[in-house]
């Protein structure tokens, strides 16, 4: 099955992250490419953010290696040295352990797209820049906890 119909893969809304966080990422959907095509080592995500929506909490990644190219509208990169609009063909990449926070925003009043390519660690740990939040995955499971590795029990 080596060509992939965007129609027929299932759109994913909604997150994993707990509230009031995931109501945030009202807005912002994804196509999961490389799932559709049976890709295992790395994921190929399609991303779109409607007007004012978020693509996460800003944040980075301890073992996973991010690629970003945009494909559609404008996108606002926000990282630790500020804002950057992002164009159609412009691309970012976040290494793994690099710890500048990142995230997307649409400040247009039109659709915005980008492509997401990153690494499928075995587990990973995804820390969030601006608020006292982390998540652990592994084994299936995604355990949200502090900075400090406490259990998250909502913001602080």
């Amino acid at each position: 099955m080596p060509v992939i119909d965007p129609s027929k893969v299932p759109v994913k809304t909604g997150s994993i992250y707990p509230e009031p966080y995931a109501s945030m990422m009202k807005g912002r959907s994804s196509l999961r490419l490389g799932d559709a095509g049976g890709l295992t080592q790395f994921g190929v995500n399609l991303v779109t953010l409607e007007p004012g929506a978020l693509s996460s909490l800003r944040h980075w990644h301890l073992n996973e290696d991010e690629f970003v190219m945009v494909t559609e509208g404008i996108c606002t990169l926000v990282q630790d040295a500020g804002p950057v609009e992002m164009g159609v063909g412009d691309c970012a990449a976040f290494p793994a352990g690099s710890t500048d926070g990142h995230h997307f925003i649409n400040k247009t009043d039109k659709i915005a797209r980008f492509l997401v390519v990153g690494t499928k660690a075995k587990s990973e740990v995804a820390t969030y820049s601006d608020v006292d939040f982390r998540v652990e995955i592994g084994g299936g499971k995604a355990t949200f906890t502090y900075w400090d590795g406490t259990p998250f029990a909502g913001p602080r």
